[in-house]
């Protein structure tokens, strides 16, 4: 297909774990990935492994905190293509390894430039091109430690009480909503989806496959046009709030 006809999909922080899988199976059903990620090496590492699955991807240079490389990014993505058919916000970061009372405050500003201030510069950047595709989808990846409903349980564990990375999740959910407000009417959809507890670097304790995790993202990031937009959802449905 010619970059005009070409379904594609950027993912962040795509070079491992879930973003990576979900670059593999969004390639597998007929979008082009562009591997965002901020370390070229890492970034052209990925291609190549997509490459000897048989996917054919491309890399793009993102730091999702340098507003100068999204917008880089994004002209990239419109001179070659002309329009972004998905958007998966996946790059993120989790340092809480304190009690919220202890955690330093720098910590906790770092999780929100990268995972909340990069999920807006991102999706602001892009979503000109969104606008273009005939369809655009928005995946923000949350968690289910960002549903106040859940974290505020008394059955929630006591150890998984962390101040930054579940706010900062929380707040992803607001801007999920928040944008779908405002693209309402239009053909963009906006979706946050908690993947599960997944084995990555994060969580190298985990059972779920990184495999599992993309599945669900890839079915908000193919919803067809009757599919829901502004919500949370894990693979079992929706997530309370």
């Amino acid at each position: 297909m010619s970059g005009a006809q070409s379904s594609v999909a950027l993912v962040t922080g795509a070079n491992r774990g879930i973003g990576l899988e979900v670059a593999r199976q969004l390639g597998r059903s007929g979008h082009v990935p562009i591997i965002g990620s901020r370390d070229r090496g890492q970034g052209v590492a990925a291609v190549e492994r997509l490459a000897a699955d048989g996917v054919a991807a491309e890399y793009v240079e993102l730091d999702v905190t340098d507003e100068l490389a999204i917008h880089t990014a994004a002209e990239w993505i419109r001179r070659r293509y002309g329009h972004l058919d998905v958007l998966v916000n996946n790059a993120a970061i989790a340092v809480d390894d304190a009690p919220p009372s202890r955690l330093p405050v720098d910590a906790f500003r770092r999780t929100f430039e990268t995972n909340v201030v990069g999920v807006f510069a991102v999706t602001t950047a892009m979503l000109p091109l969104l606008r273009a595709a005939r369809a655009g989808r928005i995946v923000n990846l949350s968690s289910g430690s960002a549903s106040l409903n859940l974290t505020s349980s008394a059955n929630w564990p006591a150890e998984w009480n962390a101040a930054a990375y579940p706010s900062s999740k929380s707040a992803v959910n607001a801007l999920t909503v928040q944008f779908a407000t405002e693209l309402r009417g239009t053909a963009v959809k906006v979706n946050a989806v908690d993947p599960g507890y997944t084995r990555t670097g994060m969580s190298p304790g985990a059972t779920r496959t990184a495999a599992e995790a993309a599945a669900v993202v890839l079915r908000f990031a193919t919803l067809d046009a009757g599919g829901p937009t502004g919500g949370f959802f894990n693979a079992d449905g929706p997530i309370a709030w």
